[in-house]
């Protein structure tokens, strides 16, 4: 098995610039792992602040955009972890979320954490068949 590094546009360079070692998107066996995307703005590639409910946005376009640079897409995602750090967040998530994922939601986690390194209240990770 051989995996591929996928290039996200705008993204790949901003988790380089923060000097983070990961790749966002990982290729291997028929499926696509995109690493927790925190609210990350498509054309900057800087956090985008705001309410739980703005950054959920934020970050779901964020994964939504690092798919389709694998070639795949929300519709063939499989399992989603969120990752937040406040559990009473999960209302807001949800009403979020269900915009896109409204029939055949994939399986699910949702994990409250303590905080990050950063300045940003979610981080969602997925894998998708590619």
């Amino acid at each position: 098995m051989t995996k591929e590094i996928v290039e996200v546009p705008v993204l790949s360079a901003a988790v380089r610039a923060l000097g983070v070692p990961l790749s966002l998107v990982t290729r291997a066996a028929g499926l696509v792992f995109v690493s927790g995307t925190p609210p990350l703005d498509l054309t900057t590639g800087k956090l985008v602040k705001g309410d739980i409910e703005v950054q959920t946005e934020a970050s779901l376009k964020a994964l939504k955009h690092c798919l389709e640079a694998a070639g795949t897409s929300l519709d063939n995602v499989v399992m989603v972890r969120i990752y937040a750090v406040n559990a009473g967040f999960y209302g807001a998530i949800n009403r979020v979320y269900a915009r896109y994922f409204p029939e055949n939601a994939p399986s699910r986690t949702f994990v409250p954490v303590a905080s990050w390194p950063m300045e940003f209240d979610i981080e969602i990770e997925c894998v998708a068949v590619g």
